[in-house]
């Protein structure tokens, strides 16, 4: 058995895989990434947790996976298909609250310094709506971003957003963060001031 071998995946995953599947959704989060996700929300019992970027589900089944009883997580996406996927196989679980709509709008009225960590898995929170977005993480809160690797479905200009981007959040003086060239790439960062 190898160290590397992927972790045992959510009960419910599979599942949802096959929905994904059948949808046609190419965006769900890799498997690598789920598993970092359930690890880092694990450290934060009793946290909020945001996800920006629902799409059918798969990184919220990973989050849920690793949350304790007294945790909770929001999850928003605009595409209210796929959402409806995600909802059908974890809407049961009382932990978790969807918004379809706006994600924009939802940030500018959420609590600042609210959530002990926030997987931005879409534009908005990523490359817009950023400062709205790191207003509502508490300090020493994470902040979790994907996809930054060149990637097949880019447009020819996206790169430039990336480095933008990632030349921003490395000159943030309120984020101290890792840069990963790990499955799709991340950067997970802490925040140490508002």
């Amino acid at each position: 058995m190898s160290l590397f071998n992927e972790a045992a995946p959510p009960k419910l995953l599979n599942d949802i895989l096959a929905a994904t599947a059948d949808a046609n959704f190419a965006m769900a989060s890799e498997p690598v990434v789920g598993s970092l996700l359930r690890t880092l929300a694990a450290s934060k019992p009793r946290g909020r947790f945001l996800e920006i970027g629902t799409g059918t589900g798969v990184g919220s089944c990973w989050l849920l996976d690793g949350m304790d009883a007294d945790s909770s997580l929001i999850t928003m996406d605009n595409d209210a298909a796929v959402s409806a996927i995600a909802q059908r196989h974890l809407g049961s679980d009382p932990r978790i609250s969807f918004v379809v709509g706006d994600a924009e709008q939802t940030l500018r009225e959420l609590e600042s310094e609210s959530f002990d960590l926030i997987f931005a898995d879409s534009f908005p929170g990523k490359f817009y709506a950023r400062d709205e977005t790191l207003r509502t993480l508490k300090i020493g809160g994470l902040y979790v971003i994907d996809d930054l690797l060149p990637q097949p479905t880019w447009n020819p200009d996206h790169q430039q957003n990336v480095d933008k981007l990632i030349a921003e959040l490395d000159n943030s003086p309120s984020l101290r963060l890792v840069k990963l060239a790990y499955s799709s790439g991340l950067i997970v960062a802490v925040k140490i001031t508002s």
